[in-house]
């Protein structure tokens, strides 16, 4: 069934990608409404803002949600884009700027760890960073369950150079790149589970935070790298990096994690539309012996 299904809708996936940025984006104003016909997930975005700015108003709150939810359907039609977008294209649709800031790093035979989260476009993220600078970029990622989507969208996101490494081998992956410069990527902002959750304030709310950069970038003494991204217009994104810790193995207990998850924070106050609301992220509470902040 899996692979009848794949086969019924790649066709339309690949006329997708091959359509031209002005044509993708008219196919995404009419998704707009076909989005808001389903009631996709609705409560949940409402829900999640409404938790994370208690101090707007319910006009505010249904503004963004709207915002969001019009940028999602960008955001999906983009990410089907990126089968078919050439170098210059990505480039040029996700400028890096400051990119010399990491070249003393890489001078010095450093390898890194990137922190980002599911803000603005991160599957253009990654083609940028490719494209811009000598790292080898590692993405580690949550394979689909899916084969046949899975195997498209490992093609994806390997088309520029980028590695991708399963998340349940990423210390073996790191363990294995150890001769060659890597950027590791890790998207921090997904549901931790409770076990070996880190729990902090995030949005006005408690919340389970993964501690997998942190222990990561100790164990390998690699300076700690925040990606944030912003988007001027439709359409057209802008990288670019803040090192956040130069040496981690002398940073105290939970200070990385605390860092860069204040910065995403940071991040999504600036500009809330961009950030994926419809997704589940406050789904566990903490027991009495989890760990606080």
């Amino acid at each position: 069934m899996s692979a009848l299904f794949f086969y019924l809708t790649y066709p339309l996936v690949y006329l997708v990608a091959i359509l031209p940025f002005s044509v993708l984006y008219k196919f995404s104003d009419f998704l707009y409404y076909i989005i808001r016909l389903s009631g996709y997930r609705r409560k949940v975005v409402l829900q999640n803002l409404t938790n994370s700015f208690p101090e707007k108003s319910p006009e505010e709150i249904n503004s963004i949600c709207e915002a969001y939810y019009r940028y999602l359907c960008d955001l999906v039609l983009e990410t089907l884009k990126t089968l078919k977008m050439t170098p210059e294209e990505a480039k040029a649709r996700c400028v890096f700027h400051q990119a010399e800031r990491l070249d003393k790093i890489y001078a010095e035979n450093k390898s890194i760890i990137i922190v980002m989260s599911h803000y603005g476009n991160w599957e253009w993220a990654g083609p940028s960073f490719s494209l811009n600078l000598p790292f080898q970029l590692v993405v580690v990622y949550r394979p689909l369950a899916n084969p046949y989507f899975e195997k498209m969208l490992s093609g994806m996101r390997t088309r520029h150079g980028t590695m991708i490494i399963p998340v349940h081998n990423t210390l073996r992956g790191m363990v294995a790149n150890r001769n060659i410069i890597t950027a590791t990527a890790l998207v921090a902002d997904q549901t931790a589970t409770k076990k070996g959750a880190y729990w902090m304030e995030f949005l006005n709310q408690d919340t389970a935070v993964f501690t997998g950069p942190e222990k990561l970038s100790k164990k390998f003494n690699s300076p700690v790298v925040f990606m944030g991204m912003k988007r001027p217009r439709r359409g057209y994104y802008e990288i670019m990096p803040e090192l956040l810790f130069a040496d981690p193995q002398n940073t105290a207990e939970n200070e990385i994690t605390e860092t860069f998850t204040h910065r995403i924070e940071q991040s999504i106050k600036e500009d809330p539309t961009i950030w994926l609301w419809s997704h589940k992220r406050w789904k566990h509470k903490r027991d009495l012996k989890s760990t606080s902040a």
